[in-house]
């Protein structure tokens, strides 16, 4: 088990409470194991709800049943009760069983990865679209977990031969009201989608940019820098879920801006499928821009992830400039070859940094800080150079721009 660093002082009568729960597969690393928990707890403490403790368990796989093994289940059981624990919340998402099979066990408040972002997701949704996207990908993520809302009523079912008691009846019923709600859902977003592709069209006149990057890496405050406007940023994750499009125009050349929904590691399946139209902004846009936060101890992994994740969009084609931001609160570190003991160098310069394997490996890059305004320059001049190569090679008679 690996502790975390000291933890926040909690009024636990006022807030609500959480355990994690991760198991730890072959090759993964306890700084890994550590960075993973640590964004699991963001991702609740977004949610509001606090936590108080974390448990881990390494396993090839997790337990079909129960995720972690019996043991475990026994001591996280027992600390639960002694500490009057809110909720527990697994870094991955549970099978139906896997979740019925642990509230059975352990009587409290289950969240999964999933059913976490998901949560957070229809807290933060704010426009209609946006809320019928939410709402869609949360009832395709309850539609197999039914059953376990109707264990209770197991024993009212009727006598030998009978397979269709109360309990069955009421799951059925459950089961078409969501299967038709999901229908009714689907139709709507057909309606906004046939919206949006329309209003896509009709910026065709403009070189399309999309801001795209791990959630908080700092897209929203960029899209503030550039555009000059109000799009809102903090310090939390999902801050935006509704794609926002605005015209930017640096020297005389005009372009369109937009700022997607961020990317997350495991990101449900649901969420991407429901949110295709907003995903359409990045795989219809003409350059990626894609942001990174070169503060996080785990930048790199979340570059991958933002890479997967395109490549599931069939978007990793696009050409892509990439960002590395929050240099003013970065520091060049070096880990030791027991991966436990980081060794940190002060802050490298601007020169310094375009030598060093992230400029090398990843070209064309830029590095700079949006909250303090610097490289900004840079920046704009190098997506002036970009968006008028492109637009000249779209209007090769349009010379009067230039």
């Amino acid at each position: 088990m690996i502790e975390k660093k000291k933890y926040k002082t909690i009024d636990t009568d006022k807030q609500e409470t959480a355990v994690l729960i991760s198991v730890i597969p072959d090759g993964q690393s306890n700084y890994q194991t550590k960075e993973y928990l640590d964004e699991l707890s963001f991702l609740a403490e977004t949610d509001g709800i606090f936590e108080v403790k974390r448990f881990t368990q390494r396993f090839t796989q997790p337990n079909s049943r129960t995720y972690v093994g019996s043991g475990k289940i026994e001591e996280i059981d027992a600390y639960i009760k002694e500490n009057k624990i809110d909720w527990i919340i697994f870094d991955d998402e549970l099978s139906p069983s896997q979740l019925r099979n642990l509230e059975k066990e352990l009587q409290i408040k289950i969240l999964d990865r999933t059913s976490l972002i998901l949560d957070i997701f229809a807290q933060r949704a704010q426009t209609a679209y946006a809320k019928t996207q939410v709402e869609l990908a949360q009832h395709r993520y309850m539609l197999p977990r039914l059953t376990r809302m109707w264990t209770h009523l197991e024993r009212q079912r009727g006598g030998t031969g009978t397979r269709g008691g109360a309990g069955e009846r009421q799951l059925e019923a459950d089961r078409r009201i969501i299967l038709n709600r999901i229908s009714k859902l689907k139709e709507e977003l057909k309606k906004i989608d046939k919206q949006m592709t329309s209003q896509r069209s009709n910026r065709d006149g403009f070189v399309r940019i999309a801001l795209v990057g791990y959630t908080n890496v700092g897209k929203s405050t960029l899209m503030n820098l550039l555009s000059k406007s109000d799009v809102f940023a903090e310090d939390k994750f999902f801050a935006t879920l509704d794609t926002i499009v605005r015209k930017v125009v640096i020297e005389n050349l005009p372009f369109l801006l937009s700022d997607t929904v961020g990317f997350i590691r495991k990101l449900p399946h649901q969420l991407v499928e429901s949110f295709k139209s907003t995903l359409d902004e990045v795989r219809e846009s003409d350059v990626l821009v894609h942001v990174v936060d070169i503060s996080h101890p785990n930048f790199e992994e979340q570059i991958n992830v933002v890479k997967q994740t395109l490549q599931e969009m069939g978007a990793a084609d696009k050409p892509t400039y990439l960002i590395f931001n929050k240099i003013d609160v970065y520091s060049h570190v070096e880990k030791d070859a027991d991966d436990l003991t980081p060794k940190t160098q002060e802050n490298l310069s601007l020169d310094e940094l375009m030598q060093t394997w992230m400029a090398q490996q990843n070209s064309p890059c830029i590095f700079i800080s949006a909250k303090n305004k610097i490289n900004i320059e840079k920046l704009r001049s190098d997506l002036y150079k970009m968006i008028s190569e492109i637009h000249a090679g779209r209007y090769p008679f349009d010379n009067f721009l230039y």
